[in-house]
């Protein structure tokens, strides 16, 4: 039921940067945390990292360890991925989620959120 907006997206050259921002609605996030996954076209969705609310614990798929990072902040409800060393292999549609609670599998299943934005395009030129 949370609305999340996504911003931050644009074009960039290999080995860039660029801070993605998600921001969700309401006075205070109560969930169990908050996930990026991205989209690539004709690919399925896949996982990027997330965070767990209560003490900001991280998870990240493997290909992004190192180069991503994801912070939140409690007072504004927003939470930040920070991507560094761009590949081309990043681009794709980014999208916010939200877990409301612990439920489904894990972080990596998609099925486990049940808000989503609208997502912001990352474009990594080579």
């Amino acid at each position: 039921q949370v609305q999340l907006v996504e911003s931050g997206g644009g074009l960039v050259q290999a080995g860039g940067s660029l801070r993605l921002s998600c921001a969700a609605s309401g006075r205070t996030f109560s969930g169990y945390g908050m996930g990026w996954f991205r989209q690539a076209p004709g690919k399925e969705r896949e996982f990027v990292g997330a965070i767990r609310w209560n003490d900001g614990y991280t998870y990240y798929a493997d290909s992004m360890k190192g180069r991503f990072t994801i912070s939140r902040d409690t007072a504004k409800n927003t939470v930040d991925q920070q991507m560094n060393s761009l590949k081309p292999e990043d681009t794709a549609v980014y999208y916010c989620a939200a877990r409301s609670k612990v439920t489904g599998s894990s972080w990596y299943d998609l099925r486990s959120y049940d808000s989503w934005g609208q997502g912001t395009q990352v474009t990594v030129s080579s």
